[in-house]
């Protein structure tokens, strides 16, 4: 009884510590997790790296950082560079349409589609008749416009900067990771014994599993998209695949590039290619991820595709980018523990 206030205090003060960590952590949970993410996904490399090195453990965690900014922090930032040349190119554009109005008449593809044409041609004729119209219609798309490219822009530079921190942080996690996984062993061996090594051994092989399904299809859907636009003569085309390969991550991703790559080959008056490159987006680019994206991380993961699909779409909803790693990964714990509870073995441990 006499030391139950001691207990109490003692209890209170690690209580304090503890919230006073996450605080000051706050700012930088996404960071570090992803930076986890990426250290658990490729550590087999960087252990060849540091066996051929010699144990040498900073050069080694040195050359992987220098690798993830090359690959990663590097291409984003000449796509950014080659999105503020497309603003600029852009504006370029549209300048004359303001200063000499639109043509009297619509391009006779559009007025020829079947159901709108005829509300098109009508609308089309309505605006190039009236510079008033044309104003309004321009005034009501500029304020959105305007809004998305900030928010491009400023998206496109916290992402520079968040990479370039993790890549900061992947530094120690690489040189010190045989430490912290021998500490996270044993912490997981006493809070949960064997169950708890097993639910660690499978937090791992799914990390890698969805790292490798979200990579493999950023890469499947970048390499049809550089042939789509080398087969319809898009310049640029290793940027704007580059491009792709970025974002394929958020589902509107794709479509800004092969779409903004079609109407510039119909403002060329390439209108067949422009049709081919709509459809090729459409049916080819945007359409691989449906159906890669969960094959690959159900092979890597060794899970069923319904909780791989419902762990990236439900984790990206509830925490944003990093939920695509973390929803895939709570499910599976949750799915070890339910047939740990119910008395059967999961796949996973009858390897």
């Amino acid at each position: 009884m006499e030391n139950r206030p001691k207990q109490f205090a003692q209890i209170a003060l690690v209580t304090l510590l503890i919230l006073g960590c996450l605080l000051v952590l706050r700012s930088f949970v996404a960071a570090i997790l992803f930076a986890a993410v990426i250290c658990i996904s490729t550590w087999p490399l960087y252990a060849r790296l540091l066996d051929k090195l010699r144990g040498r453990d900073a050069l080694a965690a040195s050359l992987m950082t220098l690798a993830l900014l090359l690959l990663v922090v590097a291409p984003l930032l000449l796509f950014a560079a080659s999105i503020a040349d497309g603003v600029t190119l852009l504006v370029g554009k549209l300048k004359p349409l303001l200063e000499d109005g639109l043509p009297a008449h619509p391009p006779e593809w559009l007025r020829t589609l079947p159901l709108v044409g005829g509300q098109i041609d009508d609308y089309w004729k309505n605006i190039a008749a009236s510079r008033e119209e044309l104003s309004k219609l321009m005034r009501q798309l500029a304020e959105p416009a305007r809004n998305f490219l900030l928010q491009t822009g400023s998206l496109l530079g916290q992402g520079v900067l968040q990479l370039t921190l993790v890549a900061f942080i992947a530094f120690f996690f690489y040189r010190d990771g045989n430490a912290i996984a021998q500490l996270l062993r044993t912490g997981a061996f006493r809070l949960g014994g064997e169950l708890g090594e097993h639910l660690l051994l499978l937090s791992q092989n799914t990390v890698t599993g969805v790292m490798i399904g979200i990579v493999g299809t950023a890469a499947g859907q970048a390499a049809v998209a550089l042939l789509g636009f080398l087969i319809a003569g898009v310049p640029g085309a290793m940027l704007l695949a580059a491009g792709t390969f970025f974002l394929s991550m958020i589902p509107i991703g794709p479509p800004l590039l092969w779409g903004a790559a079609a109407w510039w080959l119909y403002d060329q008056g390439q209108t067949g290619w422009a049709i081919f490159m709509a459809l090729w987006g459409l049916l080819a680019i945007s359409s691989i991820d449906n159906f890669l994206k969960p094959l690959l991380i159900s092979r890597s993961a060794s899970l069923p595709i319904l909780l791989i699909a419902l762990g990236v779409f439900g984790g990206a909803l509830a925490f944003g980018f990093i939920g695509i790693f973390l929803g895939p990964t709570l499910l599976a714990l949750g799915h070890m523990l339910a047939t740990h509870w119910t008395g059967e073995q999961p796949a996973l441990l009858k390897e």
